[in-house]
């Protein structure tokens, strides 16, 4: 029996994999079994409205409330929850650092907050340091869209002004603010940030995977942080539909490099131990990311979403979270890049899908190691508690 794909976004890298299965693609009126759906689609087919119910043999690459990680509000309330209820439960996990009054092992967020909801707050918070840098970002838009950067409250101020906002009904758009890193790890002199691809057949257990092939966006010009440079978005936005059009981008490699070049970079210039403690912090920071999430994540079994993660590292090497995106591009902008995408296709249907390749939502998600590929897995708590049970069952000591 053939599978039967809709594909939306209609990208190569996707239909390329579906059809190299023997899939047949028809149209979403049709019946079909597997959905590459964009999130507008998704919305519409979880919606109270549209009164669908998918069947058993139907998957779909989106969680129906999906933005409570990747809109930018939500994820920073989602997140901040999450520690407020680990230090209400006297976890370890939840404690905080005397002075900075920072979490100790979940600091990963620089300090942001919602415009207009929290303006008073972060009132308070600049006043601490009034010459410090903040970043602007609109919580609905993606690609760096409508991004600035502000050293001066009269800045934020002009900007409230200017959308009739301060003092008055509030533009529609919610935005987040965000201290800026100042201090990121350079390159040649260039800034960048990591796109990583993260994988999630389930929160309720939670099951994450971690594409191992993630790769470095860069800049097009020299890092700089003079106020003359505040404005320039190739200085300072790593996005590449932003840094494509810059006069200093390379098509040969589009301002990519893959992330195992980082770790050797990493490793000859820093030395192996604190760059293995790097990437054991980011997967630390994935993990606890989608934690925070699962309280409020629809759980639906036809589900399984693949995230891109983006991370700035600082040059003490610690990793930050910037934000989470709910369709990371499968446009290819270089020929590893195509390659690249082709294969976390690959590997992600090989995950999601029973051994005989049908779609089930009732498959318990528990792919071999053979057919993980490229993908690593981070956390199984089904797996974990069988683990634990075994563990602490009376015949694990004999």
């Amino acid at each position: 029996m053939k599978v039967h794909y809709c594909n939306d976004l209609e990208k190569l890298v996707l239909d390329v994999n579906f059809q190299k299965r023997g899939w047949r693609a028809v149209e979403p009126e049709d019946d079909w079994n597997f959905y590459w759906a964009s999130t507008q689609t998704c919305r519409s087919i979880f919606g109270v409205e549209s009164g669908m119910r998918l069947n058993d043999w139907q998957m779909i690459n989106h969680f129906p409330n999906h933005p409570e990680l990747t809109r930018k509000d939500l994820l920073v309330r989602n997140i901040k929850r999450y520690c407020k209820e680990l230090e209400r439960q006297q976890n370890p996990l939840g404690e905080r650092c005397p002075f900075t009054r920072r979490y100790k092992h979940l600091d990963f967020v620089p300090v942001t907050f919602v415009l207009p909801a929290d303006y008073n707050i972060f009132l308070e918070e600049y006043r601490t340091g009034p010459h410090k840098t903040w970043i602007m970002k609109p919580c609905g838009k993606s690609q760096g869209a409508g991004i600035f950067l502000i050293n001066r409250l009269s800045k934020v101020t002009k900007w409230t002004r200017d959308t009739k906002a301060l003092m008055g009904p509030w533009s529609r758009e919610s935005y987040v603010i965000s201290r800026y890193i100042q201090n990121p790890l350079l390159i040649g002199g260039k800034k960048f940030d990591l796109r990583l691809y993260v994988l999630v057949t389930s929160f309720r257990p939670l099951k994450i995977y971690l594409f191992k092939r993630g790769f470095c966006r860069f800049c097009t010009v020299k890092y700089d942080t003079s106020i003359q440079e505040m404005d320039n978005v190739f200085v300072h936005l790593t996005n590449v539909s932003i840094q494509k059009h810059g006069t200093e981008y390379k098509e040969g490699h589009g301002g990519k490099w893959g992330v195992e070049n980082l770790r050797l970079y990493l490793e000859g210039t820093r030395g192996a131990a604190v760059t293995q403690k790097l990437f054991d912090d980011i997967s630390w920071l994935i993990v606890h990311s989608l934690k925070a999430a699962v309280p409020v994540m629809v759980n639906d079994r036809h589900c399984f979403e693949c995230y891109g993660y983006d991370i700035i590292i600082d040059k003490n090497l610690k990793p930050w979270l910037i934000e989470i995106n709910a369709s990371p591009s499968m446009t290819s902008t270089t020929i590893k890049d195509r390659i690249l995408k082709t294969k976390l296709i690959d590997n992600i249907l090989n995950v999601v899908l029973p051994p005989d390749g049908f779609p089930s939502a009732r498959w318990n998600k528990v792919p071999s190691a053979k057919a993980l590929g490229e993908f690593e897995l981070l956390l199984d708590e089904e797996l974990a508690a069988v683990h634990e049970r075994a563990y602490c069952s009376p015949r694990a000591g004999r």
